[in-house]
């Protein structure tokens, strides 16, 4: 049985033209004059990079800070004993502990979006590997969420850092904010992610890096942007 498309859904896609590829300022804009929904939704940003995945050197991954956030307000959860929970406090932690936040998790609370830890408890953390990974929560030093300096991994991920991570399919999919921040800002957060992933490609990767690159809301068309 066909599914049955909203008016909203059918107005919002004569507003993309079909087969053309946008300038992403003017991908941005064409999204934002189509028809809103109540809610305030997050511009995604999708690339398919040319790379095998079942190259361990074609892996693609790291973070990056957007000049103007996300949007989100970030529940972040710090791992950590000693001084370093004093450090997690004064930046803003959410939730701060060591084995008994580790208990608590283990027995299925979830309250957070993103996890810090100090390396003297990853070995205790790994136990959480399967709860965690899946959701893509597992600290790790690549993206600086191990470290000693827990404060400052909490304001940054408060202020906005995302993380990204090449699937199994060659696709990177992240958001940069909602439709409410504007064209401008939109634009800069976006510009922002594109130069990080750009600058993060492979070495033995040759030639052209993004095969292509798409943005979206979160219910709404998907513009083709030129890189």
């Amino acid at each position: 049985m066909a599914r049955k498309t909203s008016k909203r859904m059918r107005e919002a896609a004569k507003t993309v033209e079909a087969g053309k590829v946008y300038s992403l300022k003017e991908a941005i804009e064409t999204l934002l004059s189509a028809p809103k929904t109540k809610l305030d939704e997050s511009l995604e940003v999708s690339f398919h990079l040319r790379v095998d995945t079942k190259k361990s050197d074609h892996m693609v991954r790291g973070t990056v800070i957007l000049p103007h956030g996300t949007g989100k307000k970030v529940r972040v959860a710090a791992f950590c004993r000693g001084e370093a929970e004093k450090e997690a406090q004064e930046a803003g932690a959410d939730y701060i502990g060591a084995q008994e936040l580790i208990d608590k998790v283990s027995g299925g609370w979830m309250d957070f979006d993103a996890v810090v830890a100090t390396p003297d408890i990853m070995k205790d953390l790994s136990k959480l590997g399967k709860i965690l990974g899946p959701r893509g929560l597992m600290p790790s030093p690549k993206t600086g969420t191990v470290t000693q300096k827990v404060g400052q991994a909490v304001k940054e991920l408060k202020a906005g850092k995302v993380e990204y991570k090449v699937d199994k399919q060659g696709g990177i999919h992240v958001a940069v904010g909602k439709l409410s921040f504007g064209a401008d800002k939109l634009c800069e957060n976006a510009l922002t992610l594109i130069e990080s992933i750009k600058n993060a490609k492979p070495a033995s990767v040759k030639g052209e890096f993004v095969k292509s690159l798409f943005l979206s809301s979160t219910m709404g068309p998907g513009c083709r942007t030129n890189v």
